[in-house]
C-alpha cells in the first residue's frame, strides 16, 4: 500500500453507521453529508484531490467529486455511485440497521449492497496504485438523493460536469455487467368533481365515475403502448404501467367530489419521457369533455429517470464482459446511468451485491464478494488509466 487507509471493513462499517435516507416525504428524509466527509477525508488520505458540491437549494446534501492523477484530458475512468439508503422499518431488523453485523459469511447493515460499500472497496482499489504513474486520471463520484429525486445525478448534468470517459457505477448486480435499464416516471391524474347528496345525483358531479373512464383509456393506452415497443433483452420485454394508488370519497352517501390515481411507468430504452407525457394528456384530456362539472389534472410527481442504454460494442462493455466473464444484461430496476451518459460518458452498472437484498430488511452483502470486486476494479483502473493509450 502507498498510504495507510483504514480496514476495508471499518470503512463499510463507519459508512453504514452514518444515516444518509432520502425519501420525498421531508419527516424522514436526511442529509448525506456525514457519509461524504467520511469518503472525502479517505480519499485525500492516499492522494485524491476532493471537492465537495452541496445542492443550491439544500446545503444539507452534497455530491463529492474526487480525482486521483492522470492529465487534464478527462479521458480517465469514473468509479460512481451514491450515498443515501432508502427508509427502513426497524423492527424488521433482526440486527441494528445503522451497525454493521457481520453473520454466516454475510455482511448485514443498511445500505450494504445498496450501495456503500462499493466506496470503500473502491478506495481500497484505488489505494494500491500510485497516482503520479497512472496516465489517465482516476475520480470518484459520490452522489445524494438517488433514492428520491436523482437531484444528485441531476446537478453534475446541470454543472455540465466531465470527469472521465469511462464510468461504472457500483450498483449491487453480483459483478456481472449491465448495460441498459428501463426508465421511471410517477404521475398522478386527478378528477376534480361537485360533492352532493346522494339522493340526487343532478346535485354533484361524481369524481369517480370519471376516474373510471381515465382507468378505461389508460388500460386501453397501455395496451396500445405495449404492442409498439418490445426489447427481448428485458425479463418483462414491454413498457410497463402499474396503477400504485387511487383515493376518492368519503362516505357512501355523499357524491365524490375528488379522486386520485397515482400510476408508475417504466418506459424501453429509446423511449422518451416527454413524448410518453404528451401522449398521455392527448389520451386523457378528451374523456371528461362531455361530463359537465368534471375537471381532469395532470402531475408528475418527480421529473424521472429516462431509460439507459450504452452500446453493446462500446468499450467499457466489452472490458467488463471479459473481465467478468458475463454477457452484459439488461434489468429492471432504475439508476443514474443516463445521467453518466447524457454528460458523454460510456457507462456501465455494475457492482458486488445483489438487487434482490436491496431496500429489505436484513439487507447484506456476502463477504465473499468482498475481495472479487477490489480486483476487477484494480483491473478496470488498470486497463483504463495505467495506459498512456487508455482513454483513447
Amino acid at each position: 500500500m502507498i498510504k495507510q487507509l483504514p480496514d476495508t471493513l471499518a470503512m463499510i462499517a463507519a459508512l453504514i453507521e452514518q444515516p444518509s435516507v432520502s425519501c420525498t416525504d421531508p419527516a424522514i428524509d436526511q442529509g448525506n453529508l456525514s457519509v461524504i466527509n467520511l469518503i472525502a477525508e479517505w480519499a485525500e488520505t492516499i492522494g485524491f484531490k476532493v471537492e465537495v458540491n452541496p445542492l443550491s437549494n439544500n446545503p444539507g446534501k452534497a455530491n463529492l467529486i474526487a480525482t486521483l492523477g492522470g492529465n487534464s484530458n478527462n479521458n480517465g475512468l469514473v468509479l460512481s455511485g451514491h450515498t443515501d439508503t432508502v427508509p427502513f422499518d426497524g423492527t424488521k431488523w433482526a440486527s441494528d440497521p445503522f451497525k454493521l453485523t457481520e453473520k454466516e459469511h454475510r455482511l448485514y447493515g443498511l445500505g450494504s449492497a445498496d450501495m456503500k460499500s462499493f466506496f470503500a472497496l473502491a478506495l481500497s482499489a484505488a489505494n494500491h496504485f500510485d497516482a503520479k504513474k497512472l496516465h489517465q486520471p482516476l475520480t470518484l463520484i459520490a452522489t445524494c438523493d438517488e433514492e428520491s429525486t436523482m437531484s444528485g445525478a441531476r446537478m453534475l448534468v446541470e454543472q455540465a460536469i466531465k470527469p472521465g470517459r469511462y464510468a461504472i457505477i457500483g450498483e449491487p448486480t453480483n459483478l456481472r455487467p449491465v448495460r441498459m435499464h428501463k426508465g421511471i416516471m410517477m404521475e398522478s391524474i386527478v378528477i376534480h368533481g361537485k360533492g352532493g347528496h346522494s339522493s340526487d345525483p343532478e346535485l354533484g358531479a361524481n369524481a369517480i365515475e370519471g376516474m373510471h373512464k381515465v382507468v378505461h383509456a389508460l388500460l386501453k393506452w397501455r395496451r396500445e403502448i405495449q404492442a409498439k415497443n418490445r426489447n427481448p433483452h428485458f425479463k418483462v420485454d414491454v413498457p410497463t404501467m402499474n396503477f400504485g394508488s387511487i383515493h376518492g370519497g368519503d362516505n357512501p352517501n355523499r357524491i365524490c367530489s375528488h379522486c386520485e390515481t397515482q400510476i408508475d411507468i417504466r418506459p424501453l430504452p429509446g423511449m422518451d419521457l416527454d413524448e410518453l407525457r404528451d401522449d398521455l394528456k392527448k389520451v386523457l384530456e378528451p374523456i371528461l369533455e362531455s361530463d359537465a362539472g368534471l375537471a381532469l389534472e395532470i402531475n408528475s410527481l418527480f421529473p424521472g429517470t429516462p431509460p439507459f442504454e450504452t452500446a453493446e460494442d462500446a468499450k467499457i462493455i466489452q472490458s467488463t464482459e471479459k473481465v467478468s466473464g458475463h454477457k452484459a444484461e439488461a434489468v429492471a430496476f432504475g439508476t443514474e446511468a443516463p445521467y453518466l451518459n447524457q454528460l458523454g460518458l460510456e457507462t456501465v452498472i455494475m457492482g458486488p451485491g445483489s438487487i434482490d437484498q436491496a431496500h429489505q430488511p436484513d439487507e447484506y452483502l456476502a463477504l465473499n464478494q468482498i475481495n472479487p470486486t477490489i480486483s476487477f476494479i484494480e483491473q478496470m483502473i488498470g486497463q483504463f488509466c495505467f495506459s498512456p493509450k487508455a482513454g483513447k
